[in-house]
């Protein structure tokens, strides 16, 4: 899994139809310090995220069909939680 934070919205009127009313949205991934690294994935919204939320993304592509329930969904990142803290002890 990995952690993120939403930085954009994806808008599609021609595309696959397994994401027709799906969400999508650009979210760069955190460091361990909760810095955004500039290397961004697109993911599947299944917890209505949005812009600036701390987010934790699945990113392999047979758990994120898993979550929609369809075996053959064309995903391979999903939003599945949003995220209020992290903690890391040291």
């Amino acid at each position: 899994m990995i952690i993120g934070k939403v930085a954009g919205e994806i808008y599609s009127t021609i595309n696959h139809s397994f994401y027709d009313q799906k969400k999508l949205l650009i979210v760069d991934k955190l460091d361990l310090t909760g810095t955004p690294t500039g290397d961004y994935l697109i993911a599947v919204d299944s917890v209505d995220a949005g812009l600036g939320e701390t987010v934790l993304v699945i990113d392999e592509g047979n758990s994120a069909r898993q979550v929609v329930s369809d075996p053959n969904a064309p995903i391979r990142s999903i939003i599945i939680g949003i995220i209020d803290a992290v903690r890391i002890e040291r």
